[in-house]
């Protein structure tokens, strides 16, 4: 979840609503999803909310959102952009790894130190969202004045994006008063240290000069000399990434931004080698959605009229056409063929067909069930009247989530704090913090095997699963697929060491390994995991709760010695119930313990759901 810190004085200055109280805003805020979550020491309030509206990550984005709730604003809104005075040069010294660059002008900017601050907090929220902490996308912002040209109307005003070599130039980075090359940068700097891995493996680093020489060394930091203040007024956006579409939609939003306080959007020339852009792209995208997939969705009867008003107090706007019964079958309005509702939801026989278009904000808005659900906010999903399904059946509780409660209820009996991790993990938490060998030390491991002890090859045992991968990761922090539950409840207990002791915590679910014999290549479990994080934690602690555990579940549990990586030797066990290997129990190694920063002793038990039954 993203939080994100806004004055409610300034939201109601923003929206024209000064009669709006603090707590008629939380409810207003709570109805577009974002939950209020306490203040800051300056006293703004802190609102919390799902990472897919990222236009929302500034006070002026939230304060579009309420105006659209109010009735203030209705349809889709373009800012007015002016030609372009400034060209950025795409130069073929560039890096490979990082080739894409755009940006606007800003020009008539008030920057008093609220709008400052939100500013940097928007930059720095888009950073750590949709730029992946500057891997994918990272943003600059200029005072354009400071540039050389920076007047309106200069014969010449171009930027250059091009590769140096790290001592090849110096300039002083913001936070110094030393000349320092990009390589000194990397090295003595502290934002520089933070965000060198970046660009480590980079042969020439991403530079940005003017006329007077370079001036950003991007992703890493800005120069000083072209550093924001109050007293700025004309602002130059850079952004540069791995991804074209990224940055685009990351500079619409700043500059949504900055148009709320009354800035004029200029456009830029972006020069690369072979071809030519004019940004920002603010091109208005089309999705398509039909009236009886937005009545089967809301279970609410529309009218044409009310589905067009709906979407244009979204911010969205909505045209009706008609098409006839073989329309599902042809080419969605991205141009690729749609057999079914999934894709644009169009489908044979429907009828009324809403086009509709999206604001090149909306980075979200991917199908047509993200336009159903703005629909659905704008009508009120407290208004939508629950009812039963219209099939034959009855639901009930599946048989293993009864017993899943039926284990939660007995965990948290027996003294445990019920927890509910993320099942993607870094590939480093799951094997290397944990004392585990590497995943390519396993790739030939059964999935059988999970749970077992062997003295000679100690990669058959649990956790050691080689993983399922996630391709293109959102951050580093979410790699793999865990192949056990001890390393988040070890990571938990590592982030919690300011809370007081004892700290029992256990959890129940997903894990999952690669396992060739399956028609999917890979096997999917429930485990359930506990730790006892306390002065007095030890293998006989651990042990009485497994037991007791298994007693209330009619399981008989044998504990024959064994060895794991994550656990002191001869302080360990393997865990067999009713005759079947199932998981781990004994005492944390020390070496895991400092690993997680933890200064109290841990004993731990994992193993499978499964094997109660």
């Amino acid at each position: 979840m993203v939080v994100v810190d806004a004055d409610f004085d300034e939201l109601r200055r923003l929206t024209g609503h000064d009669e709006k109280g603090d707590e008629e805003l939380k409810s207003d805020l709570f109805a577009l999803g974002l939950e209020y979550e306490g203040e800051t020491e300056d006293g703004e309030a802190q609102l919390e909310f799902a990472p897919d509206r990222l236009d929302r990550l500034s006070v002026e984005g939230i304060a579009r959102s309420l105006r659209y709730q109010y009735g203030e604003d209705r349809g889709v809104y373009v800012p007015r952009t002016n030609a372009p005075d400034w060209r950025y040069e795409v130069a073929d010294s560039v890096p490979a790894e990082r080739p894409y660059v755009t940006g606007a002008v800003a020009r008539g900017v008030d920057l008093d130190e609220g709008v400052l601050d939100s500013l940097i907090q928007l930059q720095e929220k888009l950073h750590a969202t949709m730029g992946r902490d500057r891997v994918k996308g990272a943003i600059g912002i200029h005072d354009l004045v400071m540039l050389k040209g920076g007047t309106a109307g200069s014969a010449d005003n171009a930027i250059s994006y091009r590769g140096v070599g790290p001592e090849e130039d110096t300039f002083v980075p913001l936070d110094s008063d030393a000349e320092l090359t990009p390589g000194d940068v990397l090295a003595e700097h502290p934002t520089g240290r933070d965000y060198a891995p970046i660009v480590a493996e980079y042969e020439r680093l991403p530079a940005i000069y003017d006329d007077l020489g370079l001036f950003s060394f991007p992703p890493v930091i800005n120069g000083r000399r072209t550093e924001l203040t109050v007293d700025s007024t004309d602002l130059l956006i850079e952004l540069t990434g791995t991804d074209q579409w990224t940055i685009d939609r990351m500079c619409a939003i700043l500059c949504y931004a900055l148009a709320a306080r009354g800035a004029r959007i200029e456009e830029v020339t972006v020069s690369y080698p072979d071809r030519e852009l004019t940004r920002p792209d603010l091109s208005v995208g089309t999705k398509r959605v039909t009236h009886e997939r937005v009545e089967t969705v809301l279970g609410v009867d529309f009218d044409p009229e009310t589905v067009i008003d709906l979407a244009e107090r979204s911010g969205l706007d909505a045209e009706v056409t008609e098409r006839d019964d073989d329309a599902g079958s042809g080419p969605g309005s991205d141009g690729e063929v749609d057999p079914n509702a999934d894709g644009t939801g169009v489908r044979e026989g429907t009828g009324v067909v809403y086009e509709v278009s999206i604001p090149p904000y909306r980075q979200d808005v991917l199908g047509p069930l993200d336009v159903i659900d703005d629909l659905g906010r704008a009508y009120g999903f407290n208004d939508l009247e629950p009812r039963y399904p219209d099939v034959s059946t009855v639901g009930g509780r599946h048989e293993r989530s009864r017993l899943e409660r039926a284990l939660r209820n007995t965990l948290v009996g027996l003294g445990f704090e019920d927890l509910l991790n993320f099942h993607l993990i870094a590939e480093t938490a799951n094997y290397d913090r944990m004392g585990l060998s590497s995943p390519d030390a396993a790739e030939d491991l059964d999935a059988e095997d999970v749970g077992k002890a062997d003295d000679v090859n100690a990669d058959h045992c649990l956790g050691a699963l080689a993983p399922a991968r996630i391709r293109e990761p959102y951050s580093e922090d979410y790699e793999i697929v865990r192949t056990w539950a001890l390393p988040s409840l070890m990571t938990v207990l590592g982030n919690n060491t300011h809370r007081a002791y004892p700290q029992d915590l256990a959890e129940i679910g997903l894990a999952a390994g690669r396992d060739e014999r399956e028609n999917t290549g890979l096997v999917e479990f429930r485990t359930v995991g506990a730790v006892l994080a306390r002065t007095d934690a030890s293998y006989e602690a651990a042990k009485t709760r497994l037991t007791a555990l298994c007693r209330a579940f009619g399981v008989e549990a044998a504990t024959p010695p064994t060895d794991h990586p994550s656990f002191i030797d001869g302080r360990a066990a393997e865990v067999v119930l009713d005759g079947t290997s199932a998981g781990v129990i004994g005492e944390i190694h020390p070496e895991v313990l400092v690993e997680h920063d933890l200064e109290v002793p841990v004993a731990a038990f994992e193993f499978r759901l499964g094997a109660l039954r």
